[in-house]
C-alpha cells in the first residue's frame, strides 16, 4: 500500500511538472513569437512619462504591438524590470516578440523627427521650424533660446544664442525639452568650429563673438559658396581701415529687432538709430545678425588675403568687387544700368 501511494505521489509530480513545463514552453513561445497585429505600414505608440508599465503594457496591446499584454506583464512581475521601461514615442514597422519589444522600451529606442535648419535663419525662424517639426513649443524654445549660459565660456557677452545655433538636420525626440534642443544646437556650432576657433579667430584680431558678428553677416550677404572669403575681406580691410561696414542685411536685422520687420530695404530705413545698424555705428554691430553655416564661420576667420573694399550686385547673379570707390561707383552704375534695363 505504502508503495502504491508513492508511485501514486512521483506520478502527480511527474505530472504536475510536465505541466509546469509545458506551462513554460507555452509561456516562452508567446514571449518569443513575432506578432503584428495594426494594419497601414507602421504604428505610433506614446508613452507618456508617469505611466506604470501595466499601463504602457495595455497600450502597446491596444495599438497592436503586444498579442497578450497579460502574459508580458506577468513575466515581468516574475523578473522584475518594470520600472526600467522608458517613456516616449515609438515606431513599430515589423512584426515584433514581446521581448524585443520590452528591449527597444528598455533601450529608450524612441521615435526621432527630422528638422533641418537652413543657414542664415535668426532664432525666431528656428523655433517656427522645430514647432513645425512638432517639437516644443514657440514661446519654450525662444525662451530657452534667449538664454546665453550655454556660451558664456565661448562668448561672455552674449545676450542670447543668435549665432551659435549651428543650421543642420537634426533629429530630436518628440519630448525634448527646448533647453536640451538649445544645448544640441550649441554642441553641434563647438564640434563644427572646433577647439582651435577661438585663437584662429584671434589671429585675424578678432574673439569668437565677433568672428560669429561677422560670420552672419557674410552669411546673409550671399549664398554663393566663393564669395564668403572676399566679402570677409572686405568686412576684414574696413574694420582695419575704420570705415564703416554699412552692411545692409544689418539694416534688416535692426528693423527685426525692434519688432517692426521690413521686407523691401528702402534709403529711409538706413537711418534707422539701433546698434544693430552699421549704416549709423561703426564697426560691427551689437551682435549676430543671423545663425550662420561653417563655410561663413570658416570665411570670418580666414579672409586670405586683397585689397577689396566694397561690392555691390552684379548683372547676371553674385556681387563685382572693387578696392577704390571709383571702382565700386563703375560697378554701381553697371548695376542701376542692368536694372534698369530689366524692368
Amino acid at each position: 500500500m505504502r508503495r502504491h501511494r508513492l508511485a501514486l505521489a512521483l506520478t502527480a509530480l511527474a505530472t504536475l511538472g510536465a505541466a509546469v513545463c509545458g506551462g513554460g514552453l507555452w509561456i516562452h513561445g508567446r514571449l518569443t513569437a513575432p506578432y503584428r497585429g495594426w494594419d497601414g505600414a507602421h504604428v505610433d505608440v506614446e508613452l507618456a512619462p508617469g505611466l506604470s508599465a501595466t499601463a504602457m503594457l495595455d497600450r502597446l496591446g491596444a495599438a497592436g504591438v503586444l498579442r497578450d499584454p497579460a502574459i508580458v506583464r506577468r513575466w515581468l512581475a516574475l523578473r522584475g524590470g518594470g520600472e526600467a521601461l522608458q517613456a516616449g514615442e515609438y515606431r513599430f514597422d515589423r512584426p515584433l516578440a514581446p521581448f524585443e519589444v520590452l528591449a527597444r522600451l528598455r533601450r529608450g529606442d524612441v521615435l526621432l523627427h527630422p528638422v533641418t535648419i537652413p543657414e542664415g535663419l535668426v532664432l525666431e525662424e528656428i523655433a517656427e521650424r522645430l514647432v513645425e517639426a512638432g517639437l516644443s513649443s514657440y514661446e519654450d524654445l525662444v525662451v530657452a533660446f534667449r538664454d546665453p549660459r550655454p556660451v558664456r565660456d565661448l562668448d561672455p557677452l552674449a545676450t542670447d544664442l543668435e549665432g551659435y545655433l549651428y543650421p543642420e538636420t537634426y533629429r530630436f525626440a518628440r519630448d525634448t525639452t527646448a533647453p536640451r534642443i538649445a544645448e544640441t544646437f550649441v554642441e553641434r556650432f563647438r564640434q563644427a568650429v572646433g577647439e582651435d576657433y577661438p585663437e584662429r579667430a584671434r589671429s585675424v584680431g578678432l574673439d569668437v563673438r565677433r568672428a560669429v558678428i561677422l560670420a552672419s553677416m557674410i552669411e546673409r550677404e550671399t549664398s554663393v559658396p566663393e564669395e564668403r572669403r572676399p566679402i570677409s575681406r572686405v568686412f576684414h580691410n574696413r574694420l582695419r581701415r575704420g570705415m564703416p561696414m554699412q552692411c545692409d542685411p544689418t539694416v534688416l536685422y535692426a528693423w527685426h529687432r525692434a519688432g517692426r520687420p521690413v521686407g523691401r530695404l528702402l534709403r529711409a530705413h538706413l537711418a534707422f538709430d539701433s546698434p544693430w545698424n552699421t549704416y549709423v555705428v561703426r564697426g560691427l554691430p551689437r551682435g549676430p545678425i543671423a545663425n550662420p553655416g561653417r563655410e561663413s564661420l570658416e570665411a570670418a576667420v580666414d579672409p586670405g588675403v586683397g585689397r577689396e573694399l566694397y561690392f555691390v550686385a552684379a548683372p547676371g547673379g553674385g556681387h563685382r568687387f572693387s578696392a577704390t570707390h571709383v571702382g565700386h561707383l563703375a560697378a554701381v552704375a553697371e548695376w542701376r544700368a542692368y536694372s534698369s534695363s530689366s524692368r
